[in-house]
């Protein structure tokens, strides 16, 4: 038998509560659409739910459930950073700015051979 310390095992990450999982996600839904019946009206589209189901989750009384909270991460970037958020993995939040990155770069080469394409045709 071990001998008991009476230490505890630290707790290195705090547990996500029901209410702060509806709070993030309500949170980036109306960021990113805001509080308007357009905002309800585009979530249905997205998510298939009745306008009720989609006003609540705007308001936060209620977080979507599992199938629908992947409809919502696929077409909605806030929501997308809202899970990655709350998973406390920062890790995977430098993916997604990595890909911005990689985006901006791409559009800038374009441009970029633009405007050398242009100033060959002039000076040529």
């Amino acid at each position: 038998m071990f001998p008991e310390t009476g230490k505890p095992f630290p707790n290195t990450a705090a547990k996500l509560t029901e209410a702060q999982y509806v709070a993030a996600v309500c949170q980036a839904l109306r960021n990113e659409l805001g509080t308007s019946r357009n905002a309800a009206k585009q979530i249905q589209r997205w998510t298939n739910v009745t306008d009720r189901t989609a006003r609540n989750w705007i308001n936060g009384l209620i977080g979507p459930s599992g199938h629908h909270l992947m409809c919502l991460a696929s077409k909605s970037e806030a929501v997308l950073g809202a899970i990655v958020s709350m998973t406390a993995r920062p890790e995977l939040a430098l993916a997604a700015d990595l890909h911005a990155v990689e985006v901006a770069i791409a559009k800038a080469s374009g441009a970029l051979e633009i405007l050398k394409r242009q100033r060959s045709t002039r000076s040529g």
